[in-house]
């Protein structure tokens, strides 16, 4: 079995934030999902520093940056820490969050249609975030697309402020 992969993820808060029942469900999913099937292979300072697995914290510092805090399974060793800026990411973001808003709003009186249609451009938002976030993580960690995926549902989770 392959070790470089997430065996915990943390979202760390420091004022607890209301979400709709729907933005709950999207995080408790995201994270469900991310620690049955990752890809997650931080490149850290020098070999003997860890191979994995691995458990991530991940904490906004002010409203520009989400920091990767990543330690051993057990929390007790801090690996490294990998800042991510998020200015990049704010167009994307925003376009997801107006994009889910109309979606929930649809499934409840919207044409089948109409909800597809909706839900096919929430998808292409999340996958150009999953790809810039990828892309942004490139020379820090390695992912794969299911696993950047689920980190930008996170990621959109924790710019939702109360």
């Amino acid at each position: 079995m392959d070790d470089r992969r997430l065996v915990n993820v943390v979202l760390e808060e420091k004022t607890l934030v209301r979400r709709t029942p729907e933005v709950e469900h999207e995080r408790a999913v995201a994270i469900y999902d991310l620690l049955e099937e990752n890809r997650f292979a931080p490149l850290l300072e020098s070999e003997d520093d860890h191979s994995g697995p691995f458990s991530l914290i991940l904490r906004m510092e002010g409203t520009q940056r989400l920091v990767f805090e990543i330690r051993d399974a057990t929390e007790s060793r801090l690996l490294g820490n990998v800042p991510l800026a998020l200015q990049p990411f704010r167009r994307i973001v925003k376009d997801y969050f107006m994009v889910c808003e109309t979606y929930f709003e649809a499934i409840k009186t919207a044409s089948p249609s109409r909800i597809e249609a909706i839900d096919m451009g929430r998808r292409s938002l999340h996958n150009e975030g999953a790809a810039l976030l990828r892309e942004r993580l490139a020379e820090r960690i390695e992912i794969d697309e299911l696993t950047a995926r689920r980190l930008f549902t996170l990621l959109c989770v924790l710019h939702i402020r109360g």
